[in-house]
């Protein structure tokens, strides 16, 4: 047994394990608190000791939460944070790097590297806080904001169409990608445990409520009352099946989905089954979107694919056993000069 793992046996965590000193400093009613309950909730259910992880983050309101950690962390500048864990996990593999961002840091500042650490697959967990709008800047509008959208920086309504981070982290070639709301904190707890246990790049998509300059922006689909009717929770294996009567299903025809009701009792065969494993099945769901469709919440995609920092190591090794020689033999070799 590694020391890790005697570690892991010997020890039982609690969530106030995982606070710092440091006391929360968000708008009062933020569903930043709930977000950080659910992340400190899932590192002592993971029962990993605190100086295990290391918690990464740019700049905006998500971004004070490295304070708020009894653990490594780094607050980084603007749209940076997933370039520094990058680094940070090249240079310890045996941390869990996790990388908190925001609509604005994460898709426009940083986007590119959003893209890039997906396609290489770099084993980190990116926390993605999404209120359509840039909260520490006052609200002006961000690349999330829905269309039409009317704030400081859009006096008369914004005329581009909104990003879609689940469409973008599959299109980038994420290995896991999900979606819940900081409203649904024991769903939220679940995904960070099952982020941390792939191995590769993990995407959670979180919608999040700015009370103060965004309030409400999820309500249609997120309140209490109607969130068992509009969203549609993923689960590998089992058919697409919503409601709060699970009297509705969908089912994938010619090319798009298509709404079915049903006795419950007597669900339809032909629904569609959902499959984390693929990836055109992942994409058509990350585009459903209300009033015309339940929102999808949960895993979209989760395959296994090598790591970039395992294929790094086994690169360099390689290079090792290839190139093995002399440091002096090498130094002194050919052509030398005596400088005086």
């Amino acid at each position: 047994m590694s020391t890790l793992e005697k570690q892991i046996e010997e020890k039982t965590y609690k969530p106030s394990d995982f606070k710092s000193d440091q006391e929360p400093r968000w708008c009062p009613g933020c569903e930043d608190y709930a977000i950080i309950k659910a992340f400190q909730t899932a590192l002592a259910e993971l029962g990993i000791p605190k100086e295990k992880h290391a918690v990464i983050s740019g700049i905006g309101c998500a971004a004070r939460l490295p304070y708020y950690m009894s653990t490594y962390g780094f607050h980084t500048i603007h749209g940076r944070p997933i370039p520094i864990a990058t680094g940070v996990k090249i240079a310890n593999p045996e941390l869990s790097v996790w990388v908190i961002t925001g609509d604005g840091d994460g898709i426009s500042i940083g986007g590119n590297h959003l893209i890039h650490v997906m396609r290489r697959n770099v084993d980190i967990n990116i926390l993605l806080f999404d209120n359509k709008v840039y909260g520490l800047t006052k609200g002006q509008y961000s690349p999330t904001s829905n269309k039409g959208t009317v704030n400081k920086s859009a006096p008369f309504g914004t005329i581009e169409e909104p990003a879609e981070p689940v469409a973008l982290a599959l299109a980038s070639g994420a290995t896991f990608v999900a979606r819940t709301s900081a409203a649904y904190v024991k769903h939220l707890t679940e995904l960070i445990k099952e982020a941390h246990k792939h191995k590769g790049t993990s995407f959670i998509h979180i919608y999040q409520n700015c009370y103060i300059y965004n309030d409400g922006v999820f309500d249609d689909f997120t309140r209490k009352e109607v969130r068992e009717e509009r969203n549609l929770i993923l689960e590998h294996g089992k058919p697409l099946i919503f409601g709060k009567n699970r009297d509705k299903g969908l089912r994938f025809k010619n090319g798009r989905f298509e709404i079915v009701e049903f006795d419950p009792k007597n669900p339809p065969e032909d629904l569609t089954v959902h499959d984390e494993t693929n990836l055109s099945l992942a994409f058509a769901l990350s585009k459903l979107y209300w009033p015309e469709y339940p929102v999808p919440m949960g895993i979209f995609r989760r395959v296994s694919q090598p790591s970039f920092e395992e294929m790094l190591y086994t690169q360099i090794e390689k290079a090792k056993e290839r190139f093995q020689t002399d440091i002096a033999k090498l130094l002194y070799s050919g052509d030398i000069w005596e400088v005086r």
